[in-house]
């Protein structure tokens, strides 16, 4: 069995942001050289998460806003006793999990029609990374 790894660095801009990844993890499968296998792509952070979906932006807006209304910003999260502020970051992490495993096949991710992957950043302006 061939393994591969590299990692992979963001610093978002904002504090939430969706960034598709597919085309880098599409070279990263090409450089690897491997044929037929699984991809494991990990948010090496506990304020973000990985999903596989499709890639349209409304559906985004709308896994947005779904992820606000389940785990708001709020100032009164025991999290927040540590000194941090980030307490929604982690459970919206929770609710998208924080990694994906990805079939290979004849060398390609091997997807649905209209599935991409994405790094879901919820406590971002900092480095954080992928593996």
């Amino acid at each position: 069995m061939k393994f591969y790894t590299e990692y992979l660095w963001f610093n978002t801009e904002k504090k939430r942001e969706y960034i598709n990844i597919t085309s880098t993890l599409n070279s990263i499968l090409k450089k690897s050289g491997i044929k037929e296998g699984m991809m494991l792509v990990s948010a090496m952070h506990i304020t973000a998460g990985v999903w596989v979906n499709d890639a349209e932006d409304g559906l985004l807006q709308d896994i947005d806003e779904w992820l606000e209304k389940l785990a708001p910003y709020r100032d009164d999260y025991r999290h927040h006793w540590t000194g941090e502020t980030n307490g929604d970051a982690h459970l919206k992490s929770l609710l998208v999990h924080h990694q994906v495993i990805i079939p290979i096949t004849n060398g390609k991710l091997d997807f649905g029609p209209w599935q991409q992957v994405y790094y879901a950043e919820f406590d971002g302006k900092r480095k954080k990374g992928l593996s």
